[in-house]
């Protein structure tokens, strides 16, 4: 019964989200949308991990395709 008042907060925020505009930076985004590379500079501390996750993914991706020609 008590579902009355969520319901309309969750209506406000949803119309609120709808009708509200953006002040969206076209300028930094096209920069971004043309940069070199993927965009994302990973911090030199960082590298490493960002290194192992993607070996990680590659081995879990092998493993994936062993499990679906032996099952």
């Amino acid at each position: 019964m008590g579902r009355g008042r969520a319901k309309a907060k969750q209506t406000k925020v949803a119309r609120e989200l709808k009708y509200r505009s953006f002040g969206t930076d076209f300028t930094s985004l096209e920069r971004e949308l043309r940069s070199d590379g993927d965009g994302h500079q990973v911090p030199p501390a960082y590298a490493d991990l960002t290194e192992e996750r993607e070996s990680a993914s590659v081995e879990d991706e092998a493993g994936y395709e062993d499990l679906r020609k032996s099952g």
